[in-house]
């Protein structure tokens, strides 16, 4: 793998002169949160701290075009300083990052820094030591290459009960593969299977009570891979609590 990513190293900055390589789209990207990335922690996809949920600091907020309303939460980007374009770039260099938060647009000029997360432009705002991988500080913002990848992780997709008596939200995090969830349907011990709604960012609601009833789900990715995680939630779960499965997607 190592050696494929060094020869697209090479390849990439001369074949993009006038287009970009094949996979490959153009953007733009900043930073945001502090050197130590404690102000990327929590987020429009409602992932909070985002070591625990599996992200660290290789982490994005994407402008509106890219979020998609929050469907590319916890999708992967690899992103590559364009040097054809700028003198800011750390040659050589490339960082994959996940989705994790919005980069709001605010229709300011493109030279504030808000500016460039406005429609229809594809815009990464960084965590910082992420951003520092391939780009020189005193830039700000630097032209970049990229293009979705699959998502690499340790461990098994991480399930979040959250919500209160009359509703659940449940936030799955650590997702590997495409990184984003298309559907997701929940089943209690005393139910049928149950489809979630999407209600914001990483976060599935259920209206059904599932109160005192271990919980199996049916998850299915955007690539469309579908896993059966079953009783993954003992029946004595409580808001809040957090449960690790052993399954996670490829795909």
């Amino acid at each position: 793998m190592d050696r494929v990513l060094t020869l697209l190293l090479v390849l990439v900055p001369a074949a993009t002169f006038f287009a970009p390589a094949q996979g490959w789209n153009y953007g733009t990207a900043t930073f945001y949160g502090g050197s130590d990335a404690s102000g990327t922690m929590g987020g429009a996809c409602g992932y909070g701290n985002l070591y625990q949920a599996g992200y660290g600091t290789n982490t994005a907020a994407l402008s509106s075009v890219l979020f998609n309303d929050g469907a590319a939460c916890g999708q992967c980007y690899l992103i590559m300083c364009n040097r054809n374009a700028s003198p800011w770039c750390k040659g050589g260099s490339a960082v994959t990052v996940t989705a994790t938060n919005l980069c709001p647009p605010n229709w300011a000029k493109p030279s504030d820094r808000g500016g460039w997360c406005n429609p229809p432009r594809p815009h990464f705002d960084m965590a910082q030591p992420a951003w520092e991988r391939i780009g020189v500080y005193k830039a700000g913002i630097i032209p970049v290459l990229y293009q979705q990848v699959t998502c690499w992780r340790q461990g098994g997709i991480r399930i979040t009960i959250g919500g209160s008596t009359f509703f659940q939200l449940v936030r799955f995090s650590n997702v590997a593969g495409s990184g984003s969830i298309r559907s997701v349907s929940v089943k209690g011990t005393r139910t049928g299977w149950i489809a979630l709604n999407r209600n914001w960012g990483a976060n599935w609601q259920c209206s059904s009570p599932l109160f005192g009833q271990a919980l199996s789900f049916a998850i299915t990715s955007t690539g469309g891979q579908t896993l059966y995680i079953n009783n993954v939630v003992p029946s004595w779960w409580k808001i809040g609590m957090v449960f690790a499965s052993n399954y996670n997607f490829y795909y």
